[in-house]
């Protein structure tokens, strides 16, 4: 179904909306974990828009039930308010060239802007659906938010829960439809150490690193026919002084991959790396800080279809075809379970996890248009 005159006008209307949820946001620092602040403010918009039953739950989702019933289906859309910076302290933002720039002004609180105005249309309206729709500002969707927010949904619905729209990214025309799954770790390694001079010979812990790292650089990635599969060391430290040889050393390490079993054969080889590193007498530790799980068996046709309706949106919407990608986003964890879910745009943006992080504000406009006119797929009679 196209957007009606009356959504269409309710839209232009909401514009200068959108760019103040934008504006809003931003001023509230919300690293994963620490999301309370954005929370309740998402908590207090759904209410100022009509939600009636309204609450931030455990994981610091905020959280707006419409036509929810106890046994209902529900179709979830979702939209994250962590960021990727750890900043406690309000980041700055600036307006120039017609831009937003600001940290995480795109990923993902554009995109949480478009979602909202979209939202309040059918929460105004008080819109009837086919089917229960929960509108949720998750948390700690990324880094080691380890997907905390959507799954504490997934938990809540389980297989009630009929589709999946996470709203992500920096392009309006792209549908993430397979999920990158990851596994991340916290691996320390332990030596004798001393004085640079005195004990030289010993071994030192930074040197031990420094070879495993190298070791783990050489391995050929595993292939399970069309997947990917990527390894990366993000952060080393460790060491005393210059002259001190290391008694420890620390890395962060991560691999993805698009398939499960992909992910089982790296996970395979870091133990044997770690297992001959123990044998030469070092002490090494291993802790598992994050897991993303890859796609799950999920139904073809149903998750073909829900593909398909986002595809029709951007069509009639931007007039464009959109492509296809995997990623990794807040839907991978209904994927990983079999529920047909997708991550659409709602911005256009760039340089996201950066401080020099942009967004196009003209671009809301097309993106709430596009989220729902997505929705309305929903609705029961057109409103």
């Amino acid at each position: 179904m196209a957007l009606t005159a009356q959504m269409e006008r309710y839209l232009q209307e909401s514009h200068n909306d959108a760019k103040g949820i934008v504006k809003a946001l931003c001023g509230i620092p919300a690293p994963s974990h620490h999301e309370e602040k954005r929370a309740r403010w998402c908590e207090e918009w759904f209410k100022a828009a009509g939600g009636q039953k309204v609450y931030v739950d455990e994981a610091l989702n905020a959280v707006c039930e419409h036509n929810v019933t106890d046994d209902n289906d529900v179709v979830v859309f979702m939209a994250h308010i962590d960021t990727v910076f750890p900043d406690t302290e309000p980041m700055p933002f600036v307006e120039k060239d017609g831009l937003f720039f600001s940290p995480g002004v795109t990923d993902d609180t554009g995109n949480l802007a478009s979602l909202l105005i979209a939202e309040r249309y059918i929460l105004e309206n008080r819109i009837q659906t086919t089917c229960g729709m929960v509108f949720v500002a998750n948390s700690c969707e990324e880094g080691l938010g380890n997907l905390k927010g959507s799954r504490a949904i997934v938990a809540r619905y389980g297989r009630r829960i009929r589709e999946f729209v996470t709203v992500d990214g920096t392009r309006l025309e792209r549908i993430v439809n397979g999920a990158v799954g990851s596994h991340r770790y916290r691996i320390t390694v332990k030596t004798e150490g001393g004085h640079s001079f005195g004990a030289f010979g010993n071994r030192n812990a930074i040197a031990c690193m420094a070879s495993m790292i190298s070791t783990l650089y050489s391995v050929k990635v595993p292939v399970d026919g069309e997947s990917k599969t990527t390894y990366n060391v993000g952060v080393i430290s460790g060491g005393t002084s210059v002259n001190t040889i290391a008694q420890d050393a620390e890395m962060l390490y991560e691999y993805r991959s698009t398939s499960r079993k992909c992910l089982l054969e790296m996970e395979n080889m870091l133990e044997k790396v770690v297992e001959a590193y123990r044998a030469t007498g070092i002490g090494v530790e291993v802790e598992r800080i994050g897991d993303r799980p890859c796609t799950g068996e999920v139904d073809k046709a149903a998750h073909d279809a829900l593909i398909e309706k986002a595809r029709a949106s951007i069509r009639r919407v931007l007039g464009k075809e959109a492509y296809l990608a995997s990623s990794s986003t807040d839907a991978n964890t209904p994927l990983s379970m079999g529920i047909p879910a997708i991550c659409m745009g709602g911005a256009v943006g760039g340089k996201c996890h950066t401080r020099e992080e942009w967004l196009d504000p003209e671009s809301l406009l097309d993106g709430s248009r596009l989220l729902l006119d997505f929705m309305t797929n929903y609705f029961s009679v057109k409103g």
